[in-house]
């Protein structure tokens, strides 16, 4: 029983270092404090989608609310071979729907090559259809481009909406969490993650990189690997918008298993990461779940693996309390969840590479 409460200290204090400064690094990037100026840049909002036409008409509402001049931006959706009969309605700015074509195994990745060969402007945007953006959207990263010159690609984040039911605020919780971890890899000159759902770069920097040539075998991570390739490559370019003006909302999941196989999805990326430094962060967040979990199985045993389920609660609680009021009593439900959950998540991926997405089985 010593040796196993060594074991366990001693991932907890790993666990506790990493996370406290990842942590660290989010206060290292600073707000940026948008302020109205003249636009200068060009941007085509790329939307890959397929079967998405309950979420569209919300999206292309919310482009519609925009606060840029219509000529310096345009939208191209790509339909990955929906089938639900979607209609777009008329909109004021300039929009156009192309066929993806597809040409490895990754459709989304595809979707968003065909785009950029049809881009009229200077700057690729992406997002997801079942997103919505803020009214500031571009005219707060025409200014942020326009106040750092050397930025080529830019990153900020996106948060799932709250829809007043735990499942939703569930997700709330780990979009936090996991924009906290973003935007401290940021901080402390590691940043090896983003969200495809608020990511903009430019077109000819996107063709410098060779775009996602060396991962198209990998069916997501249109947004990290291109990132990660960037970083590798040309790391004075790559920026964090870190404001509350550019922040992008996403439609939670409807459901446990939907939200099993979206984290498995996310998680499927994970061995083909080429930083180093992310591979260990991985290792050591899943063991410090593990180590929760054993530390619940060890109650039954002892009283004293509560000391290690209080320390990890709390370096968790250090790391959501920093972007928004948490309610303890969610927090505490979801932190005893989500260890068992993301737990079962790894394990998964581990042993079982097959997952559903967009209605089609990925291997």
């Amino acid at each position: 029983m010593e040796v196993f409460f060594e074991i366990l200290l001693l991932v907890f204090m790993l666990y506790g270092f990493f996370i406290l400064w990842i942590t660290f690094g989010h206060f290292r990037i600073k707000e940026f404090s948008f302020e109205p100026n003249t636009p200068q840049h060009t941007f085509t909002i790329v939307v890959p989608f397929r079967n998405e036409k309950k979420n569209l008409p919300t999206l292309l509402s919310s482009f519609s609310k925009l606060n840029y001049p219509k000529e310096l931006f345009e939208v191209i959706l790509v339909d990955d071979n929906s089938n639900d009969n979607y209609l777009i309605s008329k909109v004021w700015f300039d929009i156009s729907i192309i066929p993806n074509r597809r040409k490895s195994d990754a459709p989304k990745k595809d979707a968003i090559n065909s785009a950029v060969q049809k881009a009229k402007f200077d700057w690729i945007i992406t997002t997801d259809a079942d997103c919505e953006v803020p009214e500031n959207w571009l005219s707060v990263l025409d200014g942020f481009i326009q106040k750092n010159s050397q930025a080529k690609m830019v990153c900020g984040m996106v948060f799932s909406k709250d829809e007043s039911n735990f499942l939703s605020r569930f997700q709330l919780l780990d979009f936090i969490s996991l924009q906290s971890a973003t935007i401290g890899t940021f901080g402390i000159g590691k940043p090896f993650m983003c969200n495809g759902a608020n990511f903009a770069y430019k077109k000819e920097f996107f063709e410098e990189l060779n775009g996602f040539s060396g991962n198209e075998n990998i069916a997501s991570g249109d947004d990290v690997f291109l990132l990660q390739k960037a970083i590798k490559n040309h790391s004075k370019h790559v920026f964090y918008l870190k404001s509350e003006e550019f922040v992008v909302l996403t439609n939670p999941v409807s459901s446990w298993k939907e939200l099993f196989f979206q984290r498995v999805r996310w998680a499927s990326k994970t061995k083909a990461y080429k930083s180093n430094f992310a591979k260990l962060l991985a290792v050591v967040v899943l063991l410090g779940n593990l180590g929760f979990v054993l530390s619940v199985a060890g109650l039954f045993v002892s009283w004293s693996f509560l000391w290690f389920i209080g320390c990890k609660l709390l370096v968790d609680f250090i790391v959501l309390i920093q972007s928004k009021k948490i309610n303890p009593i969610l927090f505490l439900l979801s932190g005893f969840i989500y260890p068992f959950f993301s737990f079962f998540v790894g394990l998964y991926v581990l042993f079982n590479r097959k997952y559903i997405w967009k209605d089609r089985v990925v291997i």
